[in-house]
């Protein structure tokens, strides 16, 4: 199989693509990234295998059609992670994850690939009042620009599976965790307290409580679906991919303070809108995924765990 990967140096991608190599039936991958969010030293291991090539090119341009000549699957990871954002600048947005989504799949129709894998999230259910919350909920109301573009790009995802017959898998990922992760409460902790080791500020009341899945467990997850739905023969299909339990902002404050052996004085910000840490912040995630566990798959780790693991790796990382 000739594997592309949008995102392929960002922190789920490059995982993916390391994790892609462990697989015999995969011949090659083409890991294309613009490196506005992913960093091509994540892919230095990969690169020395001669079976990973690496293009930077933007998704939105026309050079795209030609990386994908001959492609049997496309997972799709490219976009900009950065939920906050979408308050102050909504067009980036929706430039690099929508934009780029319908030129991605319009490549995709051009050249037959028959596969795609896509990285959706847990922010399109938004204020879920089911929790834990299953891939059928509805009405699906994402609060944030980010979870809104994640949600636009499924159904543009949706109407090229059925009307071009584009075998289409649409994941929605819990809060995912581990090295190489450069954005979210974990990275940002960590460089608060590299920065002032006395203090800990947290956005919000520190009360969030989200479901946390280290990069391990997501990428197995990831391939063990793809298998799974290619064997199923469906054109579209979504599955939930998360932990089995939550986890509090002000508890991972504490497992980041004791894993750089510091004891910092938290100081809340209070945050908006009830406690949240900026607009747009779900307060609480927790997703069902008795649908991916019915597959034969679970978690190997609790969200605790993994954030336990996680803030070790990225200290060793970063600090």
């Amino acid at each position: 199989m000739r594997i592309i990967v949008t995102g392929g140096a960002g922190f789920i991608g490059s995982h993916l693509v390391d994790y892609l190599l462990e697989n015999e039936e995969v011949s090659s991958v083409v890991v294309l990234d613009d490196l506005s969010a992913g960093d091509k030293s994540f892919l230095s291991k990969s690169l020395g295998t001669g079976r990973v090539v690496f293009h930077r090119v933007d998704l939105r341009s026309d050079a795209l059609n030609d990386f994908l000549v001959s492609a049997d699957a496309v997972f799709h990871f490219a976009a900009n992670p950065e939920v906050r954002i979408g308050a102050q600048r909504p067009e980036d947005i929706w430039s690099n994850n929508v934009v780029a989504t319908y030129s991605l799949l319009e490549a995709m129709r051009r050249n037959h690939v028959p596969y795609l894998v896509f990285a959706s999230s847990s922010t399109v259910y938004g204020e879920a009042s089911k929790i834990p919350t299953p891939e059928n909920y509805a009405p699906l109301e994402p609060i944030s620009i980010y979870g809104a573009s994640k949600l636009a790009c499924e159904a543009l995802i949706s109407g090229y599976a059925h009307t071009f017959k584009i075998h289409s898998l649409v994941i929605r990922y819990a809060n995912i965790i581990g090295p190489r992760l450069r954005h979210g409460v974990i990275y940002d902790f960590i460089m608060k307290l590299k920065r002032d080791p006395s203090r800990l500020e947290i956005l919000g009341d520190g009360s969030q409580k989200k479901s946390y899945l280290h990069i391990s467990d997501a990428v197995s997850a990831t391939m063990h679906l793809f298998n799974f739905f290619r064997e199923s023969n469906k054109l579209f299909d979504v599955y939930n991919v998360g932990s089995e339990d939550w986890i509090t902002v002000r508890e991972i404050a504490e497992i980041v303070s004791n894993a750089m052996g510091l004891s910092p004085r938290f100081e809340f910000t209070g945050g908006v809108e009830g406690g949240r840490g900026w607009i747009g912040d779900v307060k609480y995630m927790l997703l069902d995924i008795s649908k991916l566990k019915n597959t034969g798959w679970s978690p190997s780790m609790s969200s605790r765990e993994a954030v336990e693991r996680t803030a070790s790796e990225l200290v060793s990382e970063l600090c």
